[in-house]
């Protein structure tokens, strides 16, 4: 047993209200989805983009990354809801994966972009904000519940599942201590996002969409790296590869003519949107606006 091995006790469910199954997965991702939009629509303040179209790019970005997160990981276990067809839609007990919550979260809010002709540079800017952030408060509900599996430690620190309901008490009691590998990868989120306030405020301030390609590239990265820590995803097409592997190393060739796209835009200085003075924030809140 490593010297700072963690045990994790709690059941992943936290109650059930009406009917519906309450886990600390589903409460850490709603509030990784609220913390990610705010964060955004801060960000769309700093850089000069309509506040209430940011907000609607996030109401469509919110609900196309779920439905993306979903598809993935349905799609990635089909042997098993090919036949449960009914579990499909029981996202609030989990199963759902990063990389689809990312593309179809972007892909969705990029193609109603085009649609609205929005600036779609700084648009996916200040969408890289949010979604990692969102992304690194989420892993926690995956810490406590036990959500993904990972490879036996060989360093002086793992976790372990006591609790026979936590989707990991069986693989702890198989091979005991594990790498906490969505730990790292929240901390890895937390780095990227330090990373994406240096990019748009130094390197690419007056090259909107090039920091979103550091959020990107370097989530991309990461993850090809942090799976070899996990057990959890197939491997596809007869290759080594696992299934986030898979799509990182996609990600990362569609990058490629990304930046090279918005590297060739020209310049564009920020223009930051000021604050309304208190006065006049007391005179809307009063008109109800």
């Amino acid at each position: 047993m490593p010297p700072l091995t963690i045990e994790i006790g709690w059941s992943p469910n936290i109650t059930t209200i009406g009917g519906f199954l309450l886990t600390w997965h589903g409460l850490f991702t709603a509030i990784g989805i609220l913390a990610g939009v705010q964060l955004s629509l801060r960000m769309a303040r700093v850089v000069g983009y309509d506040p209430d179209r940011a907000y609607t790019l996030a109401l469509v970005g919110v609900p196309s990354g779920i439905v993306g997160a979903r598809a993935m990981f349905v799609a990635e276990h089909w042997s098993f809801y090919g036949s449960n067809l009914g579990d499909i839609f029981k996202i609030n007990e989990g199963g759902i994966t990063v990389w689809g919550a990312v593309l179809g979260g972007i892909l969705g809010a990029f193609l109603f972009a085009l649609w609205k002709k929005y600036p779609v540079g700084r648009g996916l800017d200040i969408a890289a904000f949010g979604t990692i952030l969102g992304m690194a408060i989420g892993r926690i509900g995956d810490l406590v519940n036990g959500e993904h599996l990972a490879r036996a430690t060989s360093l002086p620190w793992g976790v372990i599942y006591t609790n026979p309901d936590s989707p990991a008490f069986a693989h702890s009691i198989e091979v005991g201590p594990h790498h906490p590998a969505t730990t790292y990868e929240m901390l890895a989120d937390l780095v990227i996002l330090g990373l994406l306030f240096y990019a748009l405020l130094r390197p690419f301030r007056d090259r909107p969409g090039l920091t979103f390609f550091v959020f990107l590239v370097g989530y991309a990265v990461m993850r090809f790296f942090v799976t070899y820590l996990r057990v959890d995803s197939e491997e596809v097409f007869g290759t080594p590869l696992r299934t986030p592997q898979f799509v990182s190393l996609l990600v990362l060739l569609v990058s490629i003519p990304g930046i090279w796209y918005f590297a060739r835009q020209p310049r564009q200085p920020i223009e930051p949107l000021s604050e309304p003075p208190p006065a006049a924030r007391r005179a809307t809140a009063r008109r109800g606006g």
